[in-house]
C-alpha cells in the first residue's frame, strides 16, 4: 500500500510540473504574439513591452552588444524609422526550453516582409518571470 501511495504522489507531482511548464510556454508564446502585433502596427515601444525594462537587459545583434532597455529601443527607432522599415513581422518558434524555475530559452526565426526589402534571421532569447510577468532578459538576433 505504501508503494502504491508513493507512486500516486510521484505521478501527481509529474503531472503538476508538466502542467506548469505548459502554462509557462503558453504565456511566453502570448508575449511573442503581442510583440508581433505591436511591431506590425509600427509600435516599437509596444513591442519593447515584452522586454525587461532594465539597464541589465542584453541585446546582441549585428552591431554588437547593447545594454539596457532604453538603448535597445533607441536602436530599434534608428534602424526602423517608419512602417516601410518595420513592415510585417512573423516568428517561427523552433523550441521553448526550460532552463530553471522561472527561466526559459526560445529559439526561432524572424521574418520581416517590407517595402525596403525583406529580412529574415534567427534568434535565441531568454525569458525570465519577473514580478509575475514573462520578460525577455537577453536577445541574440542575427
Amino acid at each position: 500500500m505504501k508503494k502504491l501511495l508513493l507512486l500516486f504522489c510521484i505521478l501527481l507531482t509529474i503531472n503538476a510540473i508538466s502542467q506548469t511548464e505548459a502554462a509557462d510556454k503558453e504565456a511566453i508564446l502570448s508575449v511573442l504574439k503581442t510583440q508581433e502585433k505591436a511591431w506590425n502596427q509600427n509600435d516599437l515601444e509596444g513591442f519593447m513591452q515584452g522586454y525587461w525594462k532594465s539597464d541589465s537587459l542584453k541585446f546582441y545583434g549585428s552591431k554588437g552588444v547593447t545594454n539596457g532597455w532604453q538603448k535597445t529601443l533607441d536602436n530599434y527607432r534608428k534602424g526602423y524609422p517608419s512602417k516601410e522599415y518595420t513592415g510585417t513581422l512573423s516568428f517561427t518558434i523552433e523550441a521553448i526550453t526550460k532552463i530553471e524555475d522561472d527561466s526559459y530559452y526560445v529559439m526561432g526565426q524572424f521574418h520581416l516582409v517590407r517595402d525596403v526589402g525583406n529580412a529574415n534571421g534567427v534568434f535565441l532569447i531568454i525569458f525570465r518571470k519577473i514580478e509575475g510577468e514573462w520578460k525577455v532578459i537577453a536577445d541574440l538576433s542575427c
